[in-house]
């Protein structure tokens, strides 16, 4: 098969494996908000991680849109990466990240039942860790304190031909702030999940998926990079190599959990320990008074 042939297949792979990955990670985000709608709650669900979702993936949004659009960018980027000069950035990635961003929005959002039109659930969690507040702030500091020592660099003239600090090194600065919230986003469900011994009001769904789409993304990844001939496109795209990575490994501890540990939710039966605790929690109540005041009543017989 003629190389041009060879190369031509590579690339429709390549696109192939984009859309692919985007439709699994973009319907992963999907099962979560719709399992806590099905169960009016989201009782087993820790609020750190949607939380930090959102700044993570406005964070990802941000820099593939920049690493699209601005000249600037990608004539630093390219001066750093001559032998590859073209960012290894597509059109899908920028639309998952904005798609993402909107369902971790929602996601998060539904910790107010009110606003979904929910009875409140006693015992759920609504309010993130001091950890997880604590790299929120960080983060965002990170990334401000990195904007101005490039625009102090760019006052001398630097901070634009891509070799010394520049404006490309805060887009770098917000990727590893999405690889940070990534890491740490998951450990809070993971310890939940172990506390509890179960992974009721977790899907697992959305972790299967999850798991789809960093497969593929990572193959897509590999193969642009060998169609350029140069592995440093994986460096290049530090914040896609490490999402791929990062999320295989997490999906792998959930599914273990799931189906290994703690064995298959079934969810009609865990329901209840959301918002039909509420609504058994009287009826019960009902039905001790009503015991009690027959034994009661057998006592006066007796006597």
């Amino acid at each position: 098969m003629p190389s041009d042939q060879v190369i031509d297949l590579a690339k429709a792979a390549s696109r192939l494996c984009g859309w692919l990955y985007f439709t699994a990670w973009s319907l992963s985000f999907y099962p979560q908000p719709l399992l806590n709608h099905s169960r009016r709650t989201t009782s087993g669900l820790t609020p750190d991680f949607p939380l930090l979702n959102v700044l993570g993936f406005a964070s990802y949004t941000l820099t593939q849109a920049i690493f699209l659009y601005s000249p600037t960018i990608r004539h630093q980027y390219a001066i750093r990466h001559p032998l590859s000069p073209e960012p290894t950035v597509r059109f899908n990635d920028l639309m998952f990240g904005l798609h993402g961003f909107v369902l971790c929005v929602v996601t998060y959002s539904q910790f107010w039942p009110r606003l979904w039109g929910w009875k409140p659930t006693s015992g759920v969690q609504r309010h993130a860790n001091q950890v997880t507040l604590g790299l929120l702030w960080g983060s965002i500091l990170g990334v401000g304190a990195s904007a101005v020592i490039v625009t102090i660099k760019s006052r001398d003239g630097k901070g634009m031909d891509g070799r010394d600090w520049a404006w490309i090194d805060v887009v770098y600065s917000l990727t590893y702030v999405k690889l940070l919230l990534t890491v740490f986003k998951y450990i809070p469900q993971v310890v939940a999940n172990h506390r509890r011994k179960s992974t009721a009001g977790w899907s697992i769904t959305q972790q299967l998926l999850d798991f789809s789409g960093g497969l593929l993304s990572l193959l897509q990844l590999l193969i642009d990079s060998t169609l350029q001939a140069d592995w440093s496109g994986l460096t290049g795209n530090s914040v896609k190599l490490g999402l791929a990575n990062i999320s295989l490994i997490f999906d792998l501890v959930f599914i273990t959990q799931h189906f290994v540990l703690y064995g298959p939710v079934d969810e009609e039966r865990e329901r209840g320990d959301g918002a039909g605790r509420e609504e058994r929690a009287p009826l019960l109540a009902r039905e001790g008074a009503e015991r009690r005041v027959d034994e009661d009543e057998q006592g006066v017989r007796v006597s």
